[in-house]
């Protein structure tokens, strides 16, 4: 027996330490002639095929007993196509050789994924079904550049890192290895010896699909093909239409009532699109479905970015929920959290031994509220990892936008902690430049790749610009969350309506902003957990008061400026705190619980997003100051408001609010256009279990001042209530 490979090298194999597993194994051109070596733990005898003749060309010599084969092949002198032959006792198997096939990543993929320029890096990194040389199998690649060795393991090989060790390219960073015959569904991770020589197990960053928790492998899954923008779509994003979200969890919505288990994206769809069309709400958004370990999460600390949940079933599910939306004439937002992940052992943290998509230093890259590790936006493969995650999400599941998840987290460094537990910029300020910067990216992306697509910004500051063009120096987002609006609402809605009169400015006060960014109003889970109450349970009084309350604060809430955002259950005013680990109270809508109250709700909101939908003046001019006037700003002693909408073509709807349970008969508001204004809506009314006081259908105007204006109109203002008047000018 002729040794032909020096045995330290074979043992660098079976000890799982070969970082250059192509210089070795394959096929080489030698001094000798032509040599063929193989590493396949555990055969006793391997043939090499010539694959054209599909003859034996030579067998290989075992020359090491563990497993590694090698020959000359006899009479040859040049690359041919071969397969292998391989005997594992009375199992035969014929297969491709992974170390015949030439690199497969290209030198300007390379460039880009250093430069972190790459559009879609997804296309590129993770798992691909490909062919090389006419043979069928899936492509791997991972960035680790500071590991000594990356193997893929599996259920193709026994999950035996010493099997499939992996070409490293030196010039990016990446690992790869083309692996024939490969298939759909099968389960993967990298196996790494990093460069401390501690061995980590990895879970695919790029992977398109996961196992469910609490297993973490990644799955061979398709890359989903591009669903293209329409221009209805693309219409139901703008500005100056009208945008009223549902935010759904989706694992808590409703639940399969034999057992509490979570229903897949096919029953969800069936079930949940229905629903929402027939509420009247123009949107979708869903809490994050990327792939995350922890349930109590809801989403919110991410692992598997490029996969969606499998929870609730399949990639194709969810792509299946997403259309199941569109032909509803609904779009879909997905909630996104590029700012922090786990660090549970498969994930990114210490991918490769150093801090490769975190910082190292915790005054950067630790989250003392959430456990968390924050990404170094300021590295270009990682930057690049997270913009195009969210091109991902909208070019090949055909999501409509994203809303970023805790911006202020991430756009100050000083977020959270005290003196000497941050690090200032390069110029001794608290602002992160590089989140900045990757946030700014991030949105250029979406919006000259997928024209049309929207981004929300969660952000919670007064840092200025959010919605503003980034060639303006703004971040570019579409829309930003109106904390402070919600904040200062509901602040105001949860006091005894006697001591409202001493907090007025609360519900005034945002339109001192209103038209700095352009807004939505959230009334999101954020404010029904963690011991906060539901909605209803914020408000005071009795029962019958409680719900006139919310049903005020809804009609305040469709008529105020920005779009709008209700988290579910809040639509028919679920009285306890939402439980992600339950079903929604369905049942409230039973007569034989309450439901009449319930369903009066439901009936408001539904009647809300019609009205809301059908009447211009309500949305066009959302963030223009000529759509909006003050008629009663100043009457804090009857905790009374008034205000006027309007659009472009001069339509109007007043909006009048009552926060006291007394009613308000003979109230004059000065108005700005003398005529008829019909009531179109009264959350007072008994279709909505309220008193039912109110204006008889219409109210007209008289020419008597008032509140600086010529002619006015005398109207009853319901208790606990608010009333649209529709101008129609005089028949």
């Amino acid at each position: 027996m002729t040794k032909l490979v020096a045995q330290s090298v074979i043992n660098s194999f079976f000890d799982g330490k070969q970082a250059d597993p192509f210089a070795v194994l394959g096929m080489h051109e030698t001094h000798n002639g032509i040599e063929i070596r193989a590493l396949l733990p555990d055969a006793d005898k391997v043939e090499v095929i010539d694959k054209e003749s599909q003859s034996m060309v030579v067998a290989l010599e075992r020359v090491d007993e563990r497993g590694f084969f090698s020959a000359i092949v006899p009479d040859v002198n040049h690359f041919f196509a071969y397969q292998l032959k391989v005997y594992w006792g009375s199992d035969v198997h014929l297969i491709e050789d992974p170390y015949r096939f030439h690199p497969m990543i290209n030198d300007l993929d390379q460039w880009l994924l250093a430069e972190g320029s790459l559009l879609r890096p997804y296309e590129v990194l993770g798992a691909h079904f490909t062919e090389c040389d006419g043979v069928p199998g899936v492509n791997f690649r991972v960035w680790a550049p500071n590991a000594k060795r990356v193997s893929l393991v599996g259920d193709f090989n026994y999950w035996d890192g010493r099997r499939h060790p992996m070409r490293f390219h030196p010039a990016s960073g990446v690992w790869e290895l083309f692996l024939p015959k490969a298939s759909l569904g099968q389960r993967y991770k990298f196996e790494l010896i990093d460069c401390y020589g501690n061995l980590r197990l990895k879970a695919d960053p790029y992977a398109f699909s996961s196992e469910l928790r609490p297993d973490t492998a990644s799955e061979i899954s398709m890359l989903p093909d591009v669903v293209e923008m329409t221009e209805q779509r693309r219409k139901a994003n703008q500005r100056n239409q009208p945008i009223s979200i549902y935010e759904v969890h989706l694992g808590s919505w409703r639940r399969n009532l034999e057992n509490n288990f979570w229903l897949d994206y096919d029953q969800i769809a069936d079930e949940l699109i229905p629903y929402v069309k027939h509420m009247g709400f123009t949107h979708i958004e869903f809490l994050p479905i990327s792939e995350f370990p922890f349930d109590g999460s809801w989403g919110y600390q991410p692992i598997g970015l490029y996969s969606p949940t499998s929870r609730f079933g399949t990639p194709e599910g969810f792509k299946r929920l997403v259309e199941k939306a569109h032909t509803a004439g609904i779009n879909v937002i997905l909630d996104w959290v590029p700012g922090h992940f786990p660090s549970d052992t498969h994930g990114l943290v210490a991918f490769d031994g150093t801090a490769l998509y975190e910082h190292a230093d915790p005054r950067e890259g630790y989250h003392q509220d959430w456990n968390t590790l924050i990404y170094n936006y300021g590295r270009n493969e990682v930057k690049n990892f997270l913009s195009s995650n969210a091109l991902y999400w909208l070019e090949r599941f055909g999501v409509d936008g994203i809303r970023v998840d805790a911006v202020a987290s991430m756009i100050y460094r000083d977020y959270s902690r005290a003196e000497g537990e941050w690090i200032p910029n390069q110029y001794g300020g608290r602002e992160n430049l590089e989140a900045i910067e990757f946030l700014k990216h991030t949105n250029w992306k979406i919006h000259s790749e997928m024209t049309g697509a929207i981004s929300i910004a969660e952000e919670s500051t007064s840092f200025g610009g959010v919605t503003h063009p980034t060639e303006n120096g703004g971040l570019g987002f579409n829309f930003k969350w109106n904390m402070g609006w919600m904040n200062d609402t509901l602040s105001y809605m949860t006091l005894d309506p006697v001591y409202r009169r001493y907090h007025h400015d609360k519900m005034t006060f945002g339109m001192i902003y209103q038209y700095s960014e352009n807004f939505v109003l959230p009334l999101s889970h954020d404010e029904v957990v963690h011991g906060k109450c539901s909605l209803l349970g914020k408000m005071p009084g009795d029962a019958w008061q409680k719900f006139a309350n919310l049903r005020a604060y809804y009609g305040y809430m469709w008529g105020y400026p920005g779009k709008k955002l209700l988290f579910m259950g809040n639509e028919f005013a679920q009285g306890r705190e939402w439980n992600y680990e339950e079903s929604l109270d369905w049942f409230l809508l039973d007569e034989n619980h309450g439901g009449q109250w319930h369903k009066g709700v439901l009936q408001l909101v539904k009647d809300l997003n019609g009205i809301y939908q059908n009447n211009a003046p309500l949305f066009e001019l959302d963030g223009e100051p000529e759509g909006f006037d003050w008629l009663v700003v100043d009457d804090a002693e009857n905790s009374v408001f008034a205000f006027e909408r309007k659009s472009s073509n001069g339509e109007r709807i007043i909006v009048i609010s009552n926060f006291t349970p007394v009613p308000r008969e003979g109230y004059r508001i000065g108005v700005n256009v003398a005529g008829e204004y019909e009531e179109i809506l009264n959350t007072d009314s008994m279709y909505y279990q309220g008193s039912n006081v109110g204006n008889f259908g219409s109210v007209k105007s008289e020419a008597i001042a008032s509140h600086g204006r010529d002619n006015s109109i005398s109207v009853t203002i319901p208790p606990l209530a608010t009333i649209y008047l529709k101008y129609k000018a005089y028949q």
